[in-house]
């Protein structure tokens, strides 16, 4: 989660809401990618930092499937986001704050846990859950 909240305040540096997102090898112990919100940087609405890391774990792998791999992320994952690491197939998804306005992996919504879908990741929440609804805070109250 440290690693993410670095890449969530890469995010924030440049004007974007701070999220940070890292995808970690089936062991655990490799990181595979990492990213961070870009949208405000790109114009790109799906610049997710969790759609990103998504993709260049993918690109780093060779291939679309992340079986066995970890999405640690500071924020509960959108609806979009949480449609990706279904279709990607990520075992794991570890997130920081809650997000009770667009979260989809356990307040707003479950997507990730659905049982008419065909894959399920295990969800872990509120890992350093001050400290990464904190960085929102912070943000926010400056603009």
């Amino acid at each position: 989660m440290r690693l993410a909240l670095d890449e969530a305040g890469r995010a924030g540096r440049g004007g974007d809401v701070p999220v940070g997102a890292v995808v970690l090898s089936d062991d655990g112990t490799t990181v595979l990618a990492a990213g961070h919100n870009e949208r405000e940087a790109t114009g790109d609405p799906t610049a997710h930092a969790e759609v990103l890391a998504i993709r260049r774990a993918a690109a780093e792998l060779g291939q679309w499937r992340l079986t066995g791999c970890t999405l640690v992320v500071t924020l509960e994952p959108c609806t979009m986001c949480a449609g990706a690491l279904v279709q990607s197939r990520v075992d794991r998804v570890v997130y920081g704050a809650r997000d009770e306005k667009a979260g989809a992996a356990g307040s707003l919504w479950d997507v990730v846990r659905d049982r008419r879908l065909n894959h399920r990741p295990e969800v872990i929440e509120g890992v350093l859950a001050e400290e990464c609804a904190g960085l929102l805070t912070d943000f926010f109250r400056s603009r």
